[in-house]
This record gives structure tokens, sequence and C-alpha cells, in this order.
């Protein structure tokens, strides 16, 4: 059994219920419609946040409807966001597959994202919860913050972990931390489980996060972008901030200068990958990334559930060792 078929092992009957209720959300009469939506139901990825939604609220007890539609709500607005975010940033692949934006085009991927969007809140408004609505609304402004601002940082010449981090939780960690309020609401949990339940979210994307730019320094096709991509972008993350702020040396100092003014050639993309790994910088956001596990697990201690408690232990280590 791998650690993906571990994780889902105690919301297996729950995870296919969400699956047919994703799909079946996702569906339309029109034939042009009908054959968008069925290549973005084609690529739902791992699952990873319905799955930490099912399995919060397994630590709580019988799952019924309310938690579904707020799984697949939140869902729905990831996936919009990232078509969207595909547009923004001109993307031609997501997951190791063309984008909807270059498969159809520009006009199509906004307005599907739009669409999506109304979805969204279809499906937060049938949870019957008022504080699910606000959480997804609250989620999809913040969402749109953390772009913003990562646009507005590639404009700018200093290079900061504060602002990185700042980024990240908006951008990702916003996301799993929602995962865990819309758990423990749909839930009626109380409000101990509801911090626990989206501190716990928030640890978990952040390290969800910081993998990904790590993923940006390593040649592999299953990644589904390639080596230097978001320096290609403008964008500096977490190890190659860190090596720039400990060691400062003036060539990568101007060539990340020339990144952030979108002027970098493939030589400056390939020194700088290799100047961060020669200055500590993927081994700095390692050991970042093991300070959230340590305590993203003292949250998972006293859970009670111990099928549950395991499969969240699991997934706290398949995001942070996790090779895709």
């Amino acid at each position: 059994m791998t650690e993906l078929e571990r994780i889902k092992q105690p919301i297996a009957e729950e995870l296919t219920r969400y699956v047919q209720l994703f799909d079946s959300v996702l569906t339309h009469e029109e034939d042009f419609m009908r054959r968008v939506l069925d290549y973005v139901r084609g690529r739902k990825g791992k699952m990873m946040r319905p799955i930490l939604v099912l399995l919060l609220a397994k630590e709580l007890g019988t799952i019924a409807e309310p938690t579904l539609h707020a799984a697949v709500s939140l869902e729905l607005l990831h996936t919009s966001s990232l078509i969207h975010d595909d547009v923004v940033d001109e993307s031609e692949e997501r997951r190791g597959k063309a984008s909807v934006r270059k498969v159809y085009d520009n006009k199509v991927a906004v307005l599907l994202g739009d669409y999506m969007l109304a979805k969204t809140l279809s499906q937060s408004a049938m949870t019957g919860h008022i504080g699910i609505v606000d959480a997804v609304a609250r989620l999809g402004a913040t969402l749109a913050e953390g772009e913003i601002l990562q646009l507005s940082h590639v404009e700018q010449e200093s290079f900061s972990e504060t602002t990185y981090f700042k980024i990240i939780h908006r951008k990702t960690g916003a996301l799993f931390e929602a995962c865990g309020e819309l758990a423990a609401l749909s839930m009626h949990a109380d409000a101990d489980f509801l911090q626990r339940a989206r501190t716990l979210g928030s640890l978990i994307g952040a390290s969800f996060q910081i993998r990904d730019d790590i993923f940006d320094y390593y040649d592999d096709e299953a990644i589904g972008k390639p080596r230097g991509n978001d320096l290609l972008e403008g964008k500096l993350t977490l190890p190659l901030i860190y090596a720039l702020k400990t060691d400062a040396d003036p060539e990568a100092l101007a060539c990340a200068q020339r990144v952030k003014a979108m002027e970098s050639t493939p030589e400056d993309r390939a020194f700088l990958i290799d100047y961060a790994k020669s200055r500590g910088g993927i081994a700095h956001a390692e050991a970042v990334m093991d300070d959230y596990r340590r305590q993203a697990l003292e949250l998972l201690a006293d859970f009670s559930n111990q099928e549950v408690r395991e499969a969240l232990q699991t997934y706290v280590d398949f995001v942070i060792g996790r090779n895709v």
C-alpha cells in the first residue's frame, strides 16, 4: 500500500462520495461547456485538499452532506484560481498537462474560472452554514491578494523572507488553513478544535508551497513545469532568498535583479539555481519544513481516532517528502 493509499483509507467511502459530487457539479448540457469541464474534471490531481477536509471532519464523527459540499466548494475555488493564475502567468502547463488557456484560449479560461467561482458560491451555500460561506468568500479574497502581492513584489528590488512567507500564506497556507476551518465548521466543532485545525492546515500549506518551490531547482518532467520556471516569471523563492541574504554575492545579486526585472537569461537562471544550492538554500528550506512538521505532529498528538491520527501523520510526511 502506498503512502497516499494509507492516507485515504479511513475516508475511502467519503472520498468516493466527494468525487461523485464534484463530478456532478462540473457537468453541462451544452457540448462545448461539457468538453471544457470534462478536461478540468480529468485533472483532479491527488485531491490533497478535500482529503484533509474529510480526515479532519472524520476525527469529529460521521461525515454528512455539509462537509462534502464544503470540500467541493473549496476545491472548485482552488481550481478556478489556478485557471486564472495560468492566464496571469501565461503558463502553458498545469500538473504536467496543457493548461486550459493553452488548449482553448485566455477568453475561455477567464470565463471558465468565473463559472467555477459561481459554482463555488453555490456549493458553499448548500452547506446551510453562513460561517462556511463567509470562510470561502474570505479565502477567495486572500488568494487574489496573494497573487497581487506576488506581482507587486516582482517589481520591487528587495529580497525578503518576510514578504516570501506573507505571499505563501496567502497563496497556499490560507487554502489549507481553510480546509481545517471548513472541516471544523461543517462538523460544528468547538473553538479549540477549530483553531487547531486551522493552524494545522496553515503549517501543511506552507510546507506544501516550500516543497513546490524547491522543485523549481531541479529537472523533473513529473512535476509538470520546467526547472527555473519561477525565476523565468520573476519570482524569487526561499532557497535563493536565503542564499542572497547570507552570502550577498555581487554577481548573484545582479542576476537576481535581472530576474526581478524580467530580463534574465537562461544562463542567469542556471547560475542562480546552482548558487542557491551551493549556499545552503535548499537545506535551509528543508529545515523550515522540518520545523513545521514538528509543530503539525504536536497538534495531532491528542487526536482520539487512531486511524485518522495516523493517516494525518502520514499526510504531513507525504506533503514534506513528496517527489511531485
